[in-house]
């Protein structure tokens, strides 16, 4: 190699390294806390691990010490501080905290947002989604007891002493629930969802969510865990089983209006990622007095870096196949493992707290219909709805009773199987067994 060949190699190389060195230095400064040095105090931002929605931004703002409540109006926080600067107003938050939800394209305004003291928290909106697969339309002209309930003894519950509806309330978040669904009993709906008017669910998967944890005890397909608690749809997720972070806050902001009224909340959805937007609004409802029941999802890996099933203050739902409505492992096979296993597909760890069926589940569908759906998605409406259940009857649980009241009823790994549906099952990936859900005990 000449002289000459050698400069221009050596400095393409340097201009190379010195490049990457400026691209990560930038992406650190992004990532991490930045120090505001006119107001002396750290405001975090773009903290979130994954960044899917470009420009759209989810704000906190800071509490003003005003009896420990924050007063701070984030509708007048817009139109004083973001008006007329090319932004766009999404969602304002009153009640899980004080917040907005915003469009943000000019890098400028971001910079100045990041700046103004009022501001506590700013994270990158994200995609958040379902977690089920396949479904198998079903008819029926009677009433069907689901196996996934049968499994857990539901049937044996308290659930059988009451000739009435379940007096509790469960907020299910999701694409909707079929307001005219003969089986449910749809007390309240709103939908979060641009260009909609109702909580009408046009994709079936939250109508399946309801139906698991709460179908009525009539002649009619199927009965829930709770039968005919009342319903609340709460609609954060588009027809496509797809939605927005801030919309599914949004949905949490409701529930934190109503939880002088609402017992439980579901959310069968989320994402392979960490929000502190989302972990702030799951905190506060849950200081609220409102149990949260979330899916650990769908990937078969470790459901730690899944939100919000790595809240440690939800109870997150880990999903098993079930074939035959007992323990013992002796009903069919599925494409999801044998009988008495835990789904290949269900999300584990030690962050999951409870397991229960979720495999070929039974439950309503849109239309007045009925089908079969597989996925974490269908597990934890099963414990949404013993939560509920337990609720009804110990009127002054918390939420922390209400888990640990779950937990320690379950089945565990030591118990032998009595032929019915107190038993365990096996497969477990990691060292941690969860408890499976059991309700014989009531």
């Amino acid at each position: 190699m000449n002289y000459r060949n050698f400069v221009k190699y050596n400095f393409i190389v340097l201009f190379f390294v010195f490049s990457i060195m400026f691209i990560l230095s930038n992406d650190y400064y992004k990532t991490f806390a930045q120090l505001d040095t006119n107001n002396f105090h750290y405001q975090y931002y773009l903290d979130d691990e994954n960044i899917h929605i470009p420009d759209q931004f989810i704000i906190y703002l800071k509490d003003n010490g005003n009896n420990n409540f924050n007063t701070l109006d984030p509708e007048e926080f817009y139109e004083t501080e973001l008006k007329n600067t090319g932004t766009e107003l999404l969602y304002t938050y009153n009640y899980v905290t004080k917040g907005l939800a915003i469009k943000i394209p000019n890098e400028n305004v971001l910079e100045i947002l990041k700046r103004n003291p009022n501001v506590e928290y700013i994270g990158q909106d994200m995609i958040v989604s379902i977690f089920s697969n396949q479904k198998v339309f079903t008819q029926l002209n009677h009433q069907e007891l689901p196996r996934g309930i049968d499994r857990v003894d539901g049937d044996l519950s308290s659930a059988r002493n009451n000739i009435n509806s379940i007096n509790a309330d469960i907020a299910v978040l999701d694409t909707g629930v079929d307001l005219d669904h003969e089986d449910l009993n749809v007390y309240q709906q709103v939908s979060f969802i641009p260009n909609t008017n109702s909580a009408d669910d046009d994709h079936g998967h939250g109508t399946h969510i309801a139906g698991i944890a709460a179908a009525k005890d009539n002649s009619l397909g199927t009965v829930g865990i709770a039968p005919g608690a009342r319903l609340w749809a709460v609609k954060v997720l588009e027809g496509t089983g797809i939605g927005d972070m801030s919309t599914l806050v949004k949905g949490l902001d409701y529930v934190a209006e109503n939880a002088d009224q609402i017992d439980v909340a579901v959310m069968s959805l989320g994402c392979e990622c960490k929000s502190n937007a989302l972990d702030i609004a799951v905190n506060n409802v849950v200081d609220l007095g409102v149990t949260l029941v979330v899916a650990a999802g769908n990937d078969g890996t470790n459901a730690e870096t899944f939100s919000p099933a790595n809240n440690p203050n939800v109870i997150t739902v880990s999903a098993i196949v079930d074939t035959d409505g007992k323990c013992g492992g002796n009903g069919h096979s599925t494409s999801y493992g044998q009988d008495d296993t835990l789904a290949t597909f269900s999300n584990y760890g030690d962050i999951v707290d409870i397991s229960a069926p979720g495999v070929e589940i039974f439950s309503t569908y849109k239309s007045n219909s009925y089908t079969s759906l597989s996925g974490t998605s269908m597990a934890a409406p099963h414990v949404a709805g013993a939560a509920a259940l337990y609720k009804s009857t110990h009127q002054d649980a918390t939420p922390i009773e209400i888990k640990n009241h779950l937990v320690n009823s379950g089945t565990e790994l030591s118990d032998l199987c009595d032929g019915n549906g107190h038993g365990y099952f096996s497969a477990d990936k990691d060292n941690f067994n969860e408890p499976l859900l059991y309700l014989g005990k009531d």
